[in-house]
């Protein structure tokens, strides 16, 4: 179509994941990134801290959470009284490590508020202090002060990397670029010349420290794809400078403290695996271990039985490296084994090989056991790193799961690239919405578009394409406004929740299922990591569509966040609707407690604390019966219509009869627009309470009040026509004459905005509608894209009304094009 290209669009992951019915990755999965958020601080720690409301006085806090260069505290002797929490900042707070007053002669003094609680001061420090651990002193004063150490590591900042070809060598390799912990270095020497650049996450096994390399008794060397780039007395210049300069261009010196450690290793010369080469990570093929260099490393050589071949694809390994396998691995596994290039047929057989080549295998002893709690599943979609160009990173589709093994569908790349075989602890896959935190392009997948350059519109819509700008952006809306408390240099601002499964799980949500949950979510986005915790609880209940509507925001409170559409599914029905979540740190912990209050369960059943013992609310010595005592009784609403007819839910219903005092706002299902898709089931218990026969009676009762409400609503539409020939619905014979006679515009409807659009549609029989162009954004440009199909799928319009609809769009479109389309 000459009106239509392939561009970029701008993407939305929670669009993305809707239109294509796939979950996320959970974030837990991505150990790497999880590490990289910490800040040196943990929960527990001690500190001296100013007290408030005498300024010249201090008291110990005890760290109760982390979250960025925020903290939340606790003074001591609050015991496990969350009132007088209070989140501060590291970098303008008035904060010391333990011992600071008194090296400094200031008073440690006990806060009015727990004065009582505290006859012996200094009997209570030494009691509390004793074995402590007191926040690193490094963190909270000097240049390092409120900083994360993963900040630390700016563009010109200097490291060692180990030589992947011959890991007793080692470069000096320059920080260029760093893209939340993930590194575009450049080896020194090379200046401007970015031919030979690599990506590494910061805690690649083979990326170091300067200095490490004469530490462990390594050589400096550069690779030798660059040493014919210079001299040697150039490159002894080189090492002169960088040492000259090390104390400018250090890092934290505990800044690789998390690094996977790497063990002793069992391999011999000559033996034979099953490999993946990490240059082409594609397939699965024979290698030997052609050299061992000592406990810790050893060389693969991928094999190669060709005549004429030159040295085969080598890389360094140590016994945790990803991609090395056992002898008949990919067989047990089902997996195809592809032979060495060479080999004669292609029915490769392990030993027939190993007896033609005159080597052993080696043994199973020889490689770890491999973690098997890692969260992914099969269609799962992550953003991963194109192996073939590094500095891609993709939209990435879980296609197969073998043993702590990834296949990986890329989308998007440049090049169309095969399945992708990683390992569940690749540093070079991430969590959806990563890219977007640190500010890096994401590939999206193509779609075709009209040229912009073109006017005219003439191509079928797709489904969530109704404006001509994006509606919502569900990732976009995430960044903080000024007025927000929590602005953490763009990067992830939402601690750790923690699903405390001891606690009391009340009457919505399933204790079983509640156990299977992670331990915790997080840390990252605000609002990503919220609505991932709220959808396993909305997965963990008994009826999922009864908690989501709980949960949805109420239309008559006050807006204090941010709008999320969830999801829950029950007996084969989907529900959907708006709920609010804070996109702040420091309101995150107050959420989490309303939510459980709301939902009649433990306060602490999830948060950002972890409930280690006992649980502060002494939530064990509940049952069912006694919720309501503890946490509140719920007060029943009124459900009647909302004003202007629409509300945060797809369908708001009437009020009901009075038989159902606690009924809220229903929703339908997604597809089947019928009065039989919506769930009205009562709270309670799941199983044997009559609640299956409770749903059908509901459902009749909906039917009825339903059918009352559509006549009412029919008789309704009639007051907002303009003449009395449009107060009935108009026969095929008025549809002829009206299509007969000719529209008149004033202006051209491509430059029409979205009130001009409304404006059209209150003149004409569709008036009622108009409220959903205001909401949906529909100005000129889209309203020429709709059709019949998309105004009944988008709008969840039945046939009558998308046809009368369609018509004046249509009108709208015949004058358009034979008035101003020339």
């Amino acid at each position: 179509d000459a009106g239509s290209s392939v561009e970029e669009m701008e993407f939305n992951w929670d669009e993305y994941l809707e239109d294509t019915g796939a979950t996320a990755a959970p974030h837990g999965s991505f150990k790497h990134v999880d590490t990289s958020l910490q800040n040196g601080f943990a929960p527990g720690m001690k500190l001296e801290v100013a007290v408030k409301s005498d300024q010249n006085t201090y008291w110990v806090a005890t760290i109760i959470t982390t979250c960025g260069q925020l903290l939340l505290l606790r003074y001591d002797g609050y015991g496990e009284d969350r009132k007088a929490d209070f989140w501060c900042d590291i970098l303008t707070a008035d904060l010391h490590p333990i011992g600071w007053c008194q090296q400094n002669k200031k008073i440690l003094k006990v806060p009015e508020g727990i004065k009582d609680k505290i006859p012996d001061q200094d009997e209570f420090l030494q009691r509390v202090l004793k074995g402590a651990c007191s926040a690193p002193a490094n963190l909270l004063e000097g240049l390092h002060r409120g900083k994360n150490p993963l900040d630390l590591i700016a563009p010109g900042s200097r490291l060692e990397l180990q030589n992947i070809r011959d890991s007793l060598e080692a470069w000096i390799v320059t920080v260029v670029e760093n893209v939340g912990g993930r590194l575009k270095l450049r080896y020194e020497g090379l200046e401007d010349l970015d031919k030979f650049d690599q990506w590494l996450f910061y805690l690649d096994p083979f990326l170091h420290q300067v200095g490490w390399a004469a530490q462990h008794g390594y050589s400096l060397q550069p690779p030798l794809a660059i040493r014919s780039l210079r001299s040697e007395a150039d490159w002894q210049e080189i090492l002169k400078k960088v040492k000259e300069e090390e104390e400018e261009s250090s890092v934290p010196t505990d800044l690789f403290k998390d690094k996977p450690v790497i063990g002793v290793h069992s391999f011999s010369e000559g033996m034979k695996l099953e490999a993946v080469d990490p240059m082409a990570p594609f397939v699965i093929s024979p290698a030997t271990v052609l050299k061992v260099y000592n406990d810790k490393y050893f060389l693969i050589e991928m094999d190669d039985l060709r005549p004429e071949r030159a040295a085969g694809q080598r890389y360094v390994c140590h016994v945790n490296s990803a991609g090395i396998f056992p002898v008949q691995w990919s067989l047990k596994n089902g997996l195809h084994l592809s032979p060495p290039p060479g080999y004669p047929g292609q029915d490769f057989d392990w030993a027939d090989y190993l007896k033609q080549c005159g080597a052993e295998a080696a043994p199973q002893s020889c490689f770890p056991l491999l973690p098997s709690d890692h969260g992914f599943k099969e269609n799962m979609k992550l953003e991963a790193v194109n192996p073939v160009d590094p500095e891609e990173v993709c939209i990435a589709t879980v296609t197969k799961l073998k043993d702590s093994y990834l296949w990986l569908q890329l989308e998007g790349s440049k090049k169309p690239v095969p399945e992708c075989i990683v390992s569940v602890e690749s540093m070079n896959i991430f969590p959806v919405g990563w890219c977007e935190t640190n500010g890096y392009q994401l590939r999206p997948p193509r779609k075709a578009i009209v040229n912009k350059q073109k006017k005219i519109a003439v191509v079928q819509p797709e489904k969530q394409i109704l404006s001509s700008r994006t509606v919502h952006d569900g990732l976009k809306n995430q960044e903080l406004n000024s007025s927000d408390s929590v602005v953490i240099n763009g990067k992830y601002c939402c601690p750790k929740i923690y699903f405390n499964h001891r606690c009391f799980s009340g009457p919505y949500l399933n204790k079983g299922r509640i156990a299977e949950l992670p331990q915790s979510v997080g840390p990252g986005n605000c609002v990503l990591v919220l609505k991932e915790v709220l959808t396993l609880l909305i997965n963990a209940a008994y009826k999922p569509s009864r908690v989501l509507r709980e949960l949805q925001l109420d239309e008559e409170a006050a807006w204090h966040g941010h709008g999320e559409t969830l999801k829950a599914k029950y007996k084969g029905k989907s529900y959907r609707a708006t709920v609010e979540v804070v996109r702040t740190a420091d309101r995150v912990a107050d959420f989490c407690r309303k939510t459980c209050i709301k939902l009649e369960c433990c306060p602490n059943l999830f948060g950002p604390q972890m409930v280690l013992d006992k649980c502060s609310e002494n939530c064990s010595v509940l049952t069912k019966t006694k919720y309501t005592h503890y946490y509140g009784k719920r007060k029943n609403k009124r459900i009647g219509r909302p004003p202007g007819g629409h509300s945060n839910m797809e369908v708001a219903m009437k009020k009901p009869n009075k038989r159902r005092k606690r009924r809220k706002h229903f929703f339908v299902h997604k597809k089947k627009r019928s009065s039989t898709s919506v769930d009205n089931t009562p709270a309670g218990s799941p199983q044997g309470s009559g609640a299956e026969d409770e749903d059908d009676q509901d459902e009749s009762e909906l039917s009825h009040s339903l059918a009352q409400d559509r006549d009412k609503r029919k008789r309704k539409l009639r007051t907002f026509s303009f003449s009395d020939d449009e107060n009935k619905p108009p026969s095929p014979k008025d549809i002829k004459m009206e299509v007969a006679e000719k529209l008149q515009l004033d202006s051209n409807p491509l430059e029409w905005s979205v009130a001009d659009v409304v404006r059209f549609l209150k003149s004409t029989d569709c008036a009622p509608l108009a409220r959903i162009f205001l909401d949906q954004e529909i100005d000129g440009q889209a309203l020429l894209l709709l059709t019949l199909p998309t105004v009944q799928e988008c709008m969840d319009l039945k046939l009558g009304p998308a046809i009368k609809l369609c018509h004046h769009i249509e009108r709208v479109k015949l004058a358009f094009y034979q008035q101003f389309a020339n």
